[in-house]
């Protein structure tokens, strides 16, 4: 004889089961293109509005972090995020956007991908993923002093980025350029024209 609380217990369990993966199913990532390229209408995140804009000639020092717990997540474009791969955020560059990031600090250059909207937090121009965070050397800074500059690779870095992997490092800065981008982003925090972290 079978139990009827049993038996309600595990029909229960199996729709709990079949819906779960029925959400699962209806979530729909865009394929990781170039095209269309997005640049959005304004939007307002607590109390800011962004504009974005297609800045070809886009060269700002700040402050750069890293996210990296969103795994499976939405980006703004529409894609999958993957903490791994070479990306990141910005609040107004279209998407996507192919930029070189360089660490004011070692002045390694890495190129990024950025697919997503962001960073939100006081202080910060760009949020990295984790993968873009460990090619850059600052994962375990969790916030570094950059340099964001938008840039045109050819399409086989392009490809490269698109499928999750890294492209060769830039050529390092000297130390001569890189005391000058410290010096310029130290006056901009002093005039108030770059917030610091």
């Amino acid at each position: 004889m079978i139990n009827s609380g049993t038996s309600r217990a595990r029909a229960a369990a199996l729709a709990t089961v079949a819906l779960a993966l029925a959400g699962c199913s209806t979530t729909r990532y865009r394929p990781v293109s170039d095209t269309p390229v997005v640049i959005g209408k304004p939007y307002t995140i607590r109390g800011t509005t962004y504009r974005p804009v297609a800045d070809a000639n886009f060269d700002v020092l700040g402050y750069a972090s890293w996210y990296g717990s969103e795994s499976g997540n939405r980006v703004a474009l529409g894609e999958r995020f993957r903490p791994e791969w070479i990306t990141a955020a910005h609040t107004t560059l279209p998407l996507p956007t192919y930029v070189e990031v360089t660490a004011l600090e070692t002045g390694r250059t890495i190129l990024v991908r950025i697919n997503d909207r962001g960073p939100f937090a006081r202080g910060r121009i760009l949020d990295l993923s984790r993968g873009a965070a460990e090619q850059l050397g600052i994962r375990r800074t969790g916030v570094a002093a950059v340099r964001v500059r938008r840039v045109d690779p050819p399409e086989k870095e392009r490809a490269r980025l698109r499928k999750g992997k890294q492209v060769a490092e830039r050529p390092r800065l000297s130390d001569a350029a890189l005391a000058s981008l410290r010096a310029q982003l130290a006056a901009g925090v002093r005039q108030g024209l770059v917030q610091a972290p």
